[in-house]
Protein backbone atom coordinates (compact mmCIF):
# COMPACT_ATOMS: atom_id res chain seq x y z
CA UNK A 1 0.00 0.00 0.00
CA UNK A 2 0.89 3.24 -1.12
CA UNK A 3 1.82 6.07 1.65
CA UNK A 4 0.97 8.91 -0.82
CA UNK A 5 -0.21 12.06 1.12
CA UNK A 6 -1.93 14.10 -1.96
CA UNK A 7 -2.18 17.12 0.51
CA UNK A 8 1.06 17.60 0.02
CA UNK A 9 0.78 18.40 -3.83
CA UNK A 10 -1.28 21.21 -2.38
CA UNK A 11 1.04 24.75 -2.34
CA UNK A 12 0.86 28.37 -0.92
CA UNK A 13 2.12 30.28 -3.59
CA UNK A 14 5.35 30.66 -2.28
CA UNK A 15 5.80 27.16 -2.19
CA UNK A 16 5.11 26.76 -5.49
CA UNK A 17 7.14 28.97 -6.92
CA UNK A 18 9.77 27.26 -5.01
CA UNK A 19 8.48 24.05 -6.14
CA UNK A 20 8.51 24.94 -9.93
CA UNK A 21 12.27 26.62 -9.69
CA UNK A 22 12.86 22.33 -9.52
CA UNK A 23 10.60 20.93 -12.18
CA UNK A 24 13.03 20.08 -15.41
CA UNK A 25 10.65 19.60 -18.23
CA UNK A 26 7.47 22.23 -19.29
CA UNK A 27 5.17 22.97 -16.99
CA UNK A 28 1.50 23.36 -17.43
CA UNK A 29 -1.13 25.32 -16.03
CA UNK A 30 -5.02 25.68 -15.95
CA UNK A 31 -7.31 26.85 -13.76
CA UNK A 32 -11.01 26.99 -12.91
CA UNK A 33 -13.29 26.51 -9.84
CA UNK A 34 -13.95 22.63 -10.12
CA UNK A 35 -16.62 22.64 -7.89
CA UNK A 36 -18.52 19.08 -8.29
CA UNK A 37 -15.27 17.24 -10.24
CA UNK A 38 -17.13 15.52 -12.97
CA UNK A 39 -15.45 13.58 -16.31
CA UNK A 40 -15.27 16.86 -18.03
CA UNK A 41 -12.90 18.43 -15.37
CA UNK A 42 -11.09 14.83 -15.56
CA UNK A 43 -10.92 14.57 -19.23
CA UNK A 44 -9.64 18.61 -19.34
CA UNK A 45 -6.96 17.58 -16.37
CA UNK A 46 -5.85 14.35 -18.14
CA UNK A 47 -5.39 16.16 -21.51
CA UNK A 48 -3.20 19.05 -19.40
CA UNK A 49 -1.09 17.28 -18.45
CA UNK A 50 -0.08 15.34 -21.52
CA UNK A 51 0.64 18.87 -22.63
CA UNK A 52 3.97 18.63 -20.36
CA UNK A 53 5.74 17.36 -17.09
CA UNK A 54 4.01 18.68 -14.85
CA UNK A 55 0.53 20.21 -13.89
CA UNK A 56 -0.29 23.36 -11.69
CA UNK A 57 -4.24 24.12 -10.90
CA UNK A 58 -4.58 27.13 -10.31
CA UNK A 59 -8.18 26.92 -7.63
CA UNK A 60 -10.49 29.92 -7.45
CA UNK A 61 -10.81 30.80 -3.88
CA UNK A 62 -14.55 30.87 -2.34
CA UNK A 63 -14.69 34.42 -2.53
CA UNK A 64 -13.19 34.52 -5.95
CA UNK A 65 -15.95 31.87 -6.68
CA UNK A 66 -18.87 34.05 -5.44
CA UNK A 67 -17.51 37.08 -7.38
CA UNK A 68 -17.33 34.98 -10.43
CA UNK A 69 -21.37 35.31 -10.37
CA UNK A 70 -21.83 31.47 -10.33
CA UNK A 71 -24.58 31.74 -7.82
CA UNK A 72 -24.96 32.73 -4.28
CA UNK A 73 -24.85 28.98 -3.26
CA UNK A 74 -21.39 27.95 -4.99
CA UNK A 75 -19.29 27.12 -4.68
CA UNK A 76 -20.97 23.94 -3.02
CA UNK A 77 -17.89 22.83 -1.69
CA UNK A 78 -15.02 24.44 0.11
CA UNK A 79 -11.74 25.63 -1.31
CA UNK A 80 -9.64 23.15 0.94
CA UNK A 81 -11.77 20.38 0.09
CA UNK A 82 -11.70 21.44 -3.71
CA UNK A 83 -7.90 21.67 -4.09
CA UNK A 84 -7.50 18.27 -1.82
CA UNK A 85 -9.71 16.39 -4.51
CA UNK A 86 -8.12 17.40 -7.34
CA UNK A 87 -4.60 17.48 -5.41
CA UNK A 88 -5.18 13.10 -5.42
CA UNK A 89 -5.73 12.95 -9.09
CA UNK A 90 -3.00 11.38 -10.75
CA UNK A 91 -2.88 13.96 -13.57
CA UNK A 92 -2.38 16.67 -10.93
CA UNK A 93 1.24 17.54 -9.44
CA UNK A 94 0.37 20.83 -7.84
CA UNK A 95 -2.86 23.40 -6.64
CA UNK A 96 -2.36 26.42 -5.88
CA UNK A 97 -5.86 28.22 -4.54
CA UNK A 98 -6.02 32.26 -5.64
CA UNK A 99 -8.30 34.91 -4.45
CA UNK A 100 -7.67 37.31 -7.35
CA UNK A 101 -10.69 37.44 -9.96
CA UNK A 102 -8.24 36.30 -12.67
CA UNK A 103 -4.94 33.71 -12.36
CA UNK A 104 -3.07 36.35 -13.91
CA UNK A 105 -0.53 36.83 -10.93
CA UNK A 106 -0.33 33.61 -10.13
CA UNK A 107 0.64 32.61 -13.79
CA UNK A 108 3.40 35.16 -14.29
CA UNK A 109 4.80 33.84 -10.98
CA UNK A 110 4.53 30.44 -12.27
CA UNK A 111 5.78 31.00 -15.53
CA UNK A 112 4.36 27.96 -17.18
CA UNK A 113 5.47 26.68 -20.67
CA UNK A 114 1.82 26.03 -21.79
CA UNK A 115 -1.74 27.24 -20.46
CA UNK A 116 -4.49 25.16 -21.10
CA UNK A 117 -8.37 26.02 -21.16
CA UNK A 118 -11.55 24.33 -21.78
CA UNK A 119 -12.46 25.28 -25.93
CA UNK A 120 -15.73 26.64 -24.31
CA UNK A 121 -13.18 29.95 -23.89
CA UNK A 122 -12.58 31.52 -26.86
CA UNK A 123 -8.62 32.28 -27.82
CA UNK A 124 -9.44 36.22 -26.93
CA UNK A 125 -11.24 35.12 -23.06
CA UNK A 126 -8.25 33.41 -22.18
CA UNK A 127 -6.65 35.42 -19.19
CA UNK A 128 -2.96 34.86 -19.43
CA UNK A 129 -2.39 33.51 -23.01
CA UNK A 130 -0.65 36.95 -24.65
CA UNK A 131 1.99 36.63 -21.95
CA UNK A 132 2.15 33.01 -22.07
CA UNK A 133 2.67 33.45 -25.92
CA UNK A 134 4.93 36.68 -25.15
CA UNK A 135 7.53 34.07 -23.61
CA UNK A 136 7.40 31.81 -26.18
CA UNK A 137 5.05 29.49 -24.79
CA UNK A 138 1.95 27.48 -26.29
CA UNK A 139 -1.71 27.88 -25.49
CA UNK A 140 -3.92 24.91 -25.62
CA UNK A 141 -7.64 24.55 -25.97
CA UNK A 142 -9.13 21.35 -25.07
CA UNK A 143 -12.64 20.13 -26.63
CA UNK A 144 -14.98 19.95 -23.56
CA UNK A 145 -16.62 16.92 -23.17
CA UNK A 146 -20.37 16.81 -23.69
CA UNK A 147 -22.61 16.87 -21.22
CA UNK A 148 -20.71 17.75 -18.70
CA UNK A 149 -21.04 20.98 -16.46
CA UNK A 150 -20.85 21.81 -13.01
CA UNK A 151 -23.56 24.60 -12.95
CA UNK A 152 -26.11 21.71 -15.03
CA UNK A 153 -25.09 19.13 -12.21
CA UNK A 154 -26.52 21.75 -9.42
CA UNK A 155 -29.39 22.65 -11.45
CA UNK A 156 -30.33 18.90 -11.56
CA UNK A 157 -29.61 18.40 -7.32
CA UNK A 158 -32.04 20.84 -6.62
CA UNK A 159 -34.92 20.13 -9.26
CA UNK A 160 -37.97 18.70 -7.92
CA UNK A 161 -38.06 15.04 -8.69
Amino acid sequence: MSSFDSASKVRALGDAVAWRAGQPGPLVFTNGVFDLLHPGHVELLEAAGREGDALVVGLNSDASVRRLAKGAARPVVGQDARARVLAALAAVDCVVIFGDDTPLRLIQALEPDVLVKGADYPRDRIVGADWIESRGGRVVRVPVLPGFSTTSLVERLRAPS
